[in-house]
């Protein structure tokens, strides 16, 4: 798969002419791998929760969903508006999460 086309300041990622805030190119690779292992299994726990219509499993994926989202620096406080410490906090905090 080819990788997505970026903004020229590299903070977005342009999918299908939409823009979305692009993954923190800071979190090393075998920490950008764990979260977004961690996001795919929450994403699927929703898709499971919506199937078995529980209402609370679906809100706790969800809200595991966000906080991987966060950890990888696509939703919450601009990764670029952060210093180095801030940052790895953020993605730190990610992966010290309970799954």
């Amino acid at each position: 798969m080819a990788d997505p086309e970026l903004t020229p300041d590299g903070h977005f990622v342009i999918i299908k002419g939409r823009r979305w805030r692009a993954t923190d190119p800071e979190i090393p690779p075998e920490q950008a791998a764990r979260l977004r292992a961690l996001l795919m299994a929450a994403r699927r726990d929703v898709g499971a929760a919506l199937r078995a219509e529980d209402a609370d499993a679906q809100r706790a994926a969800r809200a595991r969903v966000h906080a991987a989202k966060v950890a990888l620096g696509e939703r919450g406080t601009p990764w670029w508006e952060q210093n180095p410490a801030e940052r790895r906090e953020r993605w730190q905090r990610g992966l010290d999460a309970p799954a």
